[in-house]
């Protein structure tokens, strides 16, 4: 293989990872146009690895190409949630489920210090690392599900979810529902309970949808 088509390829896709993080920052709004001329100069580039990075994104759901008008950001609309939310659930669900029937001790101790941490973010209110331990936890339970296709959808999903800027933790007892809503599901793995992992989980992703039908916040959404 020709060298540099190795390199061309490896462009692009860091032009992608560089485009994905500023689209989660909100540094690039959803509807916003992409600039492609302005890129290419900004990181020195031509036009061929940006074009192959935004369809990446594209295929991801995370920009829109649009005949004749250019690559926008993608916007999230509450038909677009209610569309992902029951997908997510389902999905996820499966995942607690195969989880729980894999578990090991050591998973369950690292789920039970992940979920020490959730209780101890709830009780300074610390929203956001509380946000970020809620990712860990999902992840690590989709990790320990050991079904890669399946992992694969979600984070996939996940990533357009990231569009949004509603954030339900904001919501007065969003936090400590969401806490509970962990401490069910982590109960259920712990117990060996395949299926009232399953049902917990499931019932924790629509509830998450149901926060945000009531939240209009500026922030991020949260699961």
């Amino acid at each position: 293989m020709d060298p540099s088509q190795i390199a061309q390829t490896a462009l692009y896709q860091e032009v992608a990872e560089r485009l994905r993080q500023r689209i989660f920052s909100h540094e690039l709004p959803p509807g916003t146009r992409i600039d492609e001329q302005a890129l290419t100069v900004d990181y020195g580039i031509s036009r061929t690895p940006l074009r192959e990075a935004l369809k990446v994104l594209a295929a991801e759901g995370l920009v829109t190409l649009r005949p004749r008008r250019g690559c926008f950001v993608t916007e999230v609309s509450e038909q677009d949630l209610d569309d992902i939310f029951p997908l997510m659930a389902m999905l996820e669900a499966r995942c607690a489920l195969e989880a729980t029937n894999r578990a090991q001790p050591a998973d369950l101790a690292r789920l039970e210090a992940i979920h020490a941490q959730l209780e101890h973010f709830a009780g300074s209110n610390e929203i956001k690392r509380f946000f970020e331990a809620n990712q860990e936890f999902h992840y690590q339970i989709q990790e320990l599900s050991g079904n890669r296709r399946l992992r694969q959808v979600i984070q996939d999903l996940r990533k357009v979810l990231k569009l949004t800027r509603l954030f339900s933790l904001s919501i007065d007892g969003r936090l400590q529902q969401s806490l509970a809503e962990h401490a069910a599901i982590l109960a259920a793995i712990k117990a060996g309970d395949a299926l009232g992992a399953q049902t917990a989980m499931h019932d924790h992703i629509l509830s998450g949808r149901d926060a945000l039908a009531r939240s209009h916040l500026p922030q991020e959404l949260m699961t």
